[in-house]
């Protein structure tokens, strides 16, 4: 009895697990650049304390990974200048050791550039700082950008190596200390990289998992039920 409740239990919080993973999918269907999130699982045995009595293996579940996938979304017109779509794979460079293809970008008040939670974008120099004052602004497939046709920055173009340990935060952005490499992604102005999450799959995801979830709780409650009317019977005995 003891074995099961275990199992039920873990089985419980690794689908509560996959749950928040796929809500937090949902939420962001509509963030631009957003890449979706899976987890993987392992089962494992846990060996009994050398107490001396006679114990049963314990069958147990993990979480074994946590998997982005960078598959590209669809790309959107939006002919706003300071839109970008990132092709290939490939990352805008941010302040503060932070990553994103979320490619719509704006100006803050003091003139730097900044993704849309304000995060300050990185260029050749720094955090990039145009001229308050200008009547155009133009982004090249290379990145470079253009204020009233002169040059006056490149955005930063990176990608991670492989097996890098990011972290993935919200919104759009990846957390990564590590050193970064070259990559050939270009850029395309006035169209954004939509997520790659589907709707209906993830919603189809979402049932499953809270039918299994509902399934392990219920087994739960079953087994909690039979220890208490042993404990019962036992009292009155």
């Amino acid at each position: 009895m003891e074995k099961g409740i275990y199992l039920a239990l873990s089985g419980a919080v690794l689908k509560q697990l996959q749950l928040d993973a796929i809500s937090d999918n949902l939420a962001n269907a509509n963030t631009p650049g957003f890449k979706r999130e899976s987890l993987s699982f392992k089962d494992y045995l846990i060996n009994p304390p050398a107490t001396g009595l006679e114990q049963e293996e314990r069958d147990m579940s993990a979480l074994s990974a946590k998997n982005t996938d960078f598959s590209e979304g669809e790309v959107m017109k939006t002919a706003n200048s300071l839109d970008l779509c990132i092709e290939g794979p490939g990352f805008i460079a941010l302040d503060g050791n932070r990553y994103t293809r979320r490619g719509d970008l704006k100006l803050t008040d003091d003139g730097f550039l900044t993704t849309a939670n304000e995060i300050k974008v990185l260029g050749d120099k720094g955090p990039i700082k145009l001229p308050k004052e200008h009547a155009s602004i133009k982004i090249d497939a290379e990145g470079g950008i253009y204020v009233d046709g002169n040059r006056v920055d490149s955005l930063k173009l990176v990608d991670f190596p492989a097996g890098a340990g990011f972290v993935k935060m919200g919104s759009g952005i990846f957390y990564y200390k590590g050193a970064v490499v070259k990559t050939k992604a270009s850029v395309k102005e006035g169209y954004l990289e939509s997520s790659n999450v589907d709707v209906i799959k993830e919603m189809v995801r979402l049932i499953d998992a809270l039918r299994e979830f509902e399934t392990y709780q219920k087994t739960i409650q079953t087994f909690d039920q039979a220890s208490d009317k042993v404990i019962n019977d036992m009292a009155n005995i």
